[in-house]
């Protein structure tokens, strides 16, 4: 039981850090009373500690779901799920059974982190530490998420992705590898790569390899 107290103050902590409208006079109490998000997680700690200790998986699963109609959020009983996760708004997020989350991970909105079909055993995506999921971006199947990767808003993500870099896209892509090494809690969506300029400069080039080429055949054709 220590250690579901532990990270309860951690997924409560990780409210302040990762949400400015939390801190008010009446945070604690704004956070306590009206975060749904941080409510998923209250129950699901201890649905979790049931799921693991009784027999009869029915009672937890059915805990889930009244969670779920309550707050917006569905959280399997089977999942896993570090310390420090923070729900922003919350509405919509689905998180699978087979789920691993990190520690110091951030989902948005409507994010799903799902299955891809009816397969058995590990089915639902691992997520590393100070991962950044943004609104509406779906996760699905067994794979890896690295450490300190972001993941734009609306993104399908099907492939593993390596630590430190930023996804985006329809089906979710790399487009940026970052150097350093320190974490970021926060996802800039202004600050995203556009998935479509980066096409756009790649047919500049070609087009540009192509003029330089028909020059030199008509160079050749003049001789």
């Amino acid at each position: 039981m220590g250690k579901i107290f532990y990270k309860l103050k951690r997924d409560f902590q990780a409210c302040f850090e990762r949400d400015p409208a939390a801190r008010t006079p009446f945070g604690l109490l704004e956070v306590f009373l009206t975060y749904s998000g941080y409510h998923a997680l209250l129950a699901y700690r201890f649905i979790h500690f049931l799921h693991a200790t009784l027999c009869i998986p029915l009672i937890p699963r059915m805990l889930s779901q009244f969670v779920r109609f309550l707050t917006g959020v569905e959280i399997h009983p089977g999942a896993k799920i570090g310390p420090g996760l923070f729900i922003d708004h919350g509405m919509g997020v689905v998180i699978g059974e087979t789920t691993e989350i990190g520690e110091n991970v951030t989902l948005y909105q409507d994010v799903t982190l799902g299955g891809t079909g009816i397969e058995r055993g590990k089915r639902h995506p691992t997520l590393g530490d100070n991962v950044v999921v943004g609104a509406g971006a779906k996760v699905l199947g067994n794979i890896k998420i690295g450490n300190n990767v972001k993941i734009g808003a609306g993104s399908v993500v099907v492939h593993s992705v390596p630590d430190h870099s930023t996804v985006v896209g329809v089906p979710g892509e790399v487009l940026r590898r970052e150097t350093r090494k320190t974490p970021s809690l926060t996802l800039d969506h202004g600050d995203l790569p556009d998935p479509i300029e980066e096409l756009k400069e790649r047919i500049r080039a070609l087009q540009k390899e192509v003029e330089i080429l028909e020059d030199r055949i008509k160079g050749r054709s003049q001789k």
